[in-house]
């Protein structure tokens, strides 16, 4: 079969559809091992994870009792921490040949237990952040909450723990991406200010990929790093329905200059909760701070911003961080959408075609993993020793299971009644029971209804109930695994 698009224009090495942190950073690494690389995307990469992301480089930090219930989780927490290690000489190397901003913006990271959550997510994941820190041998310091001297929350929502991870820091997305084009370009790559519409192939090896242009940019190998969007071009090729399907991760994070010109020397931030990554307040110099970040399932990547995330994320800033934020300036509103597979885990290694790759799904990690994938990435892309584990993450793959059908709803029932207090809801003492009580049948019925074999993350699994079209493409993507198995 032949997918061609107009004549071949120009002729690469290696193709990358994507400009974000990811493509940017394989990038940079083929360059210098001499690869005529091209990167695809707009400059002001609309509708990316990267541009919008509070760029916490944390393993431990994102570390959940979930994520920690199977060999898969365990494994992503792996190569997180095995990034981590990168990160040093990785920003040595990025800075000492580019001009710009400084990148690394947070020492360290401190965790705070607050009062505002809820015993089975907030308790349960800062014990196993520290367990997971323990575990590995990393070190780290209790801190009194009355000695985190930026911290200044209302007394109902005070921290009652904290402690402190020197050893993740943060960065400020925007110079590092400024920075990654810069080392890109002087490596010898070729920047195209367009998207890729679809991957050309002839037979079972691809060919190329053809732009918003209509221009046809042919390579020996494509490497799909488009975050979200790379499923339009999954789309465009016949393995793609053997490919988890993605999905984006929606967030809305904001940047804020301080009344009082301060801000933070660490990240500060509490453990995951609500479907989310955790409040967190990332230090961004010059008096201003990154607050983030919201996580809604939507099956269309989004570019603006829904009234009642900004407000619930400004809100649980300054009750839950620091009151005066209140009256600072908002100097940003920023969306971005994660990439997230059907099943929750990333989709990395070999397309299954003749010169294809992918390096997506990586929800809120891909950032964090960049330095480690990049050197992956190219080891495989010129035929050389892989530097990381990928096999279990393989693209054309039937679901990795999160857990148990009744696992994933207990989640589910957790993190939906933990919206409600982190909200400030006020119902009487035993509502919250009888809530409970009709919410979990009701949930597994749903379930059940859903699919009779396969359960989605929990995160996905709440937003199908509302949305008919994230239902359709669940319901889709399980018929065919079922088909192919």
């Amino acid at each position: 079969m032949s997918a061609n698009g107009n004549a071949n224009t120009t002729g690469f090495d290696v193709v990358i559809a994507g400009n974000g942190v990811l493509g940017l950073s394989l990038a940079w690494v083929l360059a210098q091992r001499g690869q005529r690389v091209a990167v695809l995307g707009r400059p002001h990469r609309p509708w990316a994870g990267s541009a919008a992301a509070g760029a916490m480089l944390g393993s431990f930090g994102e570390v959940t009792t979930s994520l920690l219930a199977t060999e898969h989780g365990r494994a992503k927490l792996e190569l997180g921490i095995q990034a981590t290690k990168l990160w040093p000489q990785w920003l040595a190397e990025l800075e000492a040949g580019t001009e710009g901003a400084p990148v690394k913006t947070a020492d360290g990271t401190t965790v705070i237990l607050n009062t505002i959550g809820t015993a089975e997510i907030d308790d349960a994941n800062y014990n196993a952040i520290r367990a997971e820190l323990d575990r590995y041998d990393e070190p780290y310091q209790d801190v009194e909450p009355t000695d985190l001297d930026w911290v200044d929350a209302e007394p109902i929502s005070r921290p009652l723990k904290a402690f402190h991870i020197p050893g993740e820091h943060a960065v400020n997305a925007a110079a590092l991406l400024e920075r990654l084009e810069q080392a890109a370009v002087r490596a010898g790559a070729t920047l195209v200010p367009e998207f890729a519409t679809r991957v050309v192939y002839e037979g079972e090896r691809v060919t190329g990929v053809v732009t918003t242009s209509g221009r046809t940019i042919g390579a020996d190998q494509v490497t799909l790093a488009a975050g979200a969007n790379s499923q339009e071009l999954l789309d465009s090729l016949p393995i793609g329905s053997r490919v988890p399907r993605l999905v984006s991760g929606y967030g809305v994070s904001s940047l804020i200059k301080t009344v009082d010109g301060t801000n933070p020397d660490s990240v500060i931030r509490t453990p995951n909760r609500s479907f989310a990554c955790g409040l967190h307040v990332v230090p961004r110099g010059d008096g201003h701070v990154y607050l983030g970040a919201t996580n809604v399932i939507s099956v269309e990547p989004r570019d603006t911003a829904e009234m009642r995330d900004l407000v619930f994320l400004l809100q649980c800033a300054h009750r839950q961080v620091r009151r005066n934020l209140w009256n600072s300036d908002v100097a940003k509103v920023q969306v971005g959408n994660r990439p997230v597979s059907m099943d929750g885990f990333p989709l990395l290694g070999h397309g299954g075609m003749q010169g294809l790759w992918i390096m997506t799904g990586t929800y809120r990690d891909g950032l964090h993993l960049s330095p480690l994938l990049a050197q992956d990435f190219a080891a495989r892309i010129l035929g050389e020793e892989p530097v990381a584990d990928l096999d279990r993450f393989a693209p054309l793959r039937r679901p990795l299971k999160t857990g148990t059908r009744e696992e994933i709803v207990d989640v589910l029932i957790d993190h939906q009644m933990g919206i409600g207090y982190e909200q400030d809801w006020t119902i009487p003492v035993e509502w919250h029971q009888w809530i409970e009580m009709d919410l979990r049948p009701a949930t597994l019925a749903w379930a059940n209804e859903l699919d009779p074999e396969f359960t989605p993350p929990a995160e996905l699994l709440f937003a199908s109930r509302f949305d008919p079209e994230l239902v359709s493409l669940l319901r889709k993507y399980y018929a065919t695994c079922r088909e192919n198995s």
